[in-house]
């Protein structure tokens, strides 16, 4: 909920008057007439700048929910990072539906993108958008220009700060585009902003730039839970680095278990701990989870005002009978629910065994004849617009966020129990440097806190099988943005091996063809970059 950074007045200031059009794809000029060298000839300009850089996470553009977007060619209130990225990782899954007709949203569930999809297209300029902020940051932060600006001392140290976690925002960005689009254009801070037309990188390479940036990151960042509530430290980067390393074999085509295993430790042994209560993870005081939030993005109904993020997951999850003022909102939006697949992974739908069971069954529906009625699929409330309950087991208790309108709910990029299910998922893979008992205490602590405190569904040794942890990360990660990843992970996302309702378009579902493990790069960019090859099948 709270970033003192993004409390700082964002200026018109050069990065924040680069904008990306879907017609002028990376040739990205400033659009407000000032110049690198008076953004940047202060102190406090590279903080603004800095700003933008993590400020672009949370906001859509320079003015508020609408009016001045970032990204162009895209809805503005559609355009947030967290609304785009969720789209493609969960609505294309077992895990959620949507009953809105907006142009391209139908298309993930029933798995028939095409090239042209405005949603994929906004998320692929979203993400290159950020990272052109961090190239500029990063050129502009050089010694060198340091120097020549006459800043020294501690404004200085400060800066280098900032550019190194430049390179972290930069390398989470490079990974973004490398699961969902695999083998995208690829610019660094060496490459002058609208100069040229970005090469194509292959996905195996780009595996190799992301580690190798985040390794050099990880001696400088700032120890583990030292900086900033929003701002990467060491942990963040090793927390990137062990899921990398979980999904190498998809991007590199090398299993690196053994490094996932280690990167996941050193997180884990950072000082994080498990919040104690499953429901308190994704409320509008969940800027107190310190304890088991690794990096974040932060949402403010006050300060960060967009369509998309929390604000698109808390209103967007409602519709039927739930009443919005119920969870601290002032309207439903009728649009998101989940399937019977995942609802079937629990013992019981409403929470009564194992508490990560956040579903809304009233009026719903278990079974999905109409993906675009609201009542078809139960609903989630996981993202609730209120603090903490203040009657225990009453999820719609607590006090009001900030903004009925726009939620406080921060949104976890990286916590500590997907490090947990991480490690034990390694192990079973063959990963060296861990053990099986080991795995099983991480799991059975997500289970214990699952189940109230109680040890009742506690595993034992036999049960701890691949498909339990792709199960269990459901279980503890759904609607946050893993499910396909971890279904490509399993070879469960396109083929018969696993099929949930209307995947591919059938009720029943059925598979569809290996190539849609990946997105196609936007037919916008292709046609204008003629170093571009497009993802085979599109």
């Amino acid at each position: 909920m709270k970033n003192n950074l993004l409390k700082i007045t964002m200026v018109a200031t050069l990065a924040a008057g680069i904008m990306i059009s879907c017609t002028k794809k990376l040739d990205l000029t400033p659009t407000n007439g000032i110049t690198a060298n008076q953004v940047f000839s202060t102190a406090q300009g590279y903080i603004e700048a800095a700003a933008k850089m993590y400020g672009s996470f949370a906001l859509t553009g320079n003015q508020g929910p609408a009016g001045s977007g970032d990204i162009q060619g895209i809805d503005e209130g559609t355009s947030d990072f967290f609304r785009l990225y969720w789209n493609a990782q969960e609505l294309s899954t077992d895990e959620a539906v949507v009953a809105w007709g907006d142009p391209g949203i139908q298309d993930f569930h029933l798995m028939n993108w095409t090239s042209n999809n405005p949603l994929l297209q906004g998320l692929y300029y979203r993400s290159f958008y950020q990272i052109t902020l961090c190239n500029n940051f990063i050129n502009q932060a050089s010694d060198a220009n340091l120097a020549a600006r006459g800043i020294t001392g501690t404004d200085a140290d400060n800066i280098r700060n900032f550019r190194t976690e430049a390179r972290f925002l930069r390398a989470y960005q490079y990974s973004v585009l490398m699961d969902l689009f695999g083998n995208p254009p690829f610019a660094t801070e060496k490459d002058a902003i609208g100069s040229f037309l970005p090469k194509q990188i292959k996905r195996a390479d780009l595996f190799n730039y992301v580690e190798s940036e985040l390794k050099a990151c990880d001696s400088s960042l700032p120890a583990p839970k030292t900086n900033q509530y929003g701002r990467a430290d060491k942990a963040a980067a090793e927390a990137l680095l062990a899921r990398i390393y979980l999904n190498a074999q998809v991007y590199s085509g090398t299993a690196r278990y053994t490094d996932a295993i280690t990167y996941a430790s050193k997180v884990i042994n950072a000082g994080y701990s498990l919040m104690p209560d499953y429901r308190w993870l994704m409320r509008a005081d969940n800027n107190l989870n310190t304890n088991e939030f690794i990096f974040t993005i932060n949402y403010d109904g006050l300060k960060t005002q967009n369509w998309g993020g929390s604000t698109f997951l808390a209103h967007g999850s409602l519709g039927g009978s739930m009443n919005a003022g119920d969870y601290g909102l002032d309207a439903a939006w009728a649009g998101m629910r989940t399937t019977k697949s995942l609802v079937n992974l629990f013992p019981d739908p409403n929470g009564n065994a194992d508490q990560r069971a956040e579903f809304y069954t009233k009026g719903q529906n278990l079974e999905i004849n109409s993906l675009t009625t609201f009542t078809d699929g139960y609903a989630v409330q996981k993202f609730i617009n209120k603090t903490r309950p203040t009657t225990p087991n009453v999820l719609t208790s607590g006090t009001n966020g900030s903004n009925p309108t726009f939620a406080d709910i921060d949104i976890p990029l990286f916590r500590l129990p997907e490090m947990y299910l991480i490690y034990a998922e390694a192990v079973l893979r063959g990963g060296n440097g861990g053990s099986i008992s080991q795995a099983l205490t991480y799991i059975n602590q997500l289970r214990t806190r699952a189940y109230g405190g109680s040890t009742a569904g506690n595993i034992g040794t036999g049960d701890l099988t691949l498909d339990f942890i792709l199960a269990e990360r459901s279980r503890e990660l759904y609607w946050e943005g893993f499910r396909r990843t971890d279904l490509i992970r399993y070879g469960k996302f396109t083929t018969s091996a696993y099929l949930w309702p209307w995947k591919g378009g059938v009720p029943t579902g059925t598979s569809v063809g290996d190539f849609r493990n990946l997105y196609p790069l936007p037919s916008s960019d292709v046609s204008s970059n003629t170093n571009l090859t497009q993802n085979p099948g599109y």
